[in-house]
């Protein structure tokens, strides 16, 4: 993603340029559109940290866990085997 910005800040000048926009006017904009994929990186950056911070709290610890469950035990519900009656 950042990539894209990068290449837009490079190629919206130059279209500007091509279309007759000031030099001036064209080095405004590149700098604009860098500005603004700057922050915007930095704020996706945080987010990805908040994120991953956000994961590693949720995770249960060995204690949080049923004492009593096998770990690929079934809770609840209807859940008839292969080979059970059905009602």
């Amino acid at each position: 993603m950042v990539r894209w910005a990068a290449f837009s800040c490079v190629l919206v000048p130059v279209v500007l340029v091509g279309y007759g926009t000031s030099l001036a006017g064209a080095a405004g904009s590149a700098l604009g559109l860098a500005a603004v994929t700057g922050v915007c990186r930095v704020l996706l950056r945080q987010s990805e940290r908040g994120a991953e911070r956000a994961l590693v709290e949720r995770r249960p610890t060995a204690a949080g866990r049923r004492a009593g469950a096998a770990p690929g035990a079934r809770r609840g519900g209807r859940h008839a085997g292969p080979n059970a009656p059905v009602d």
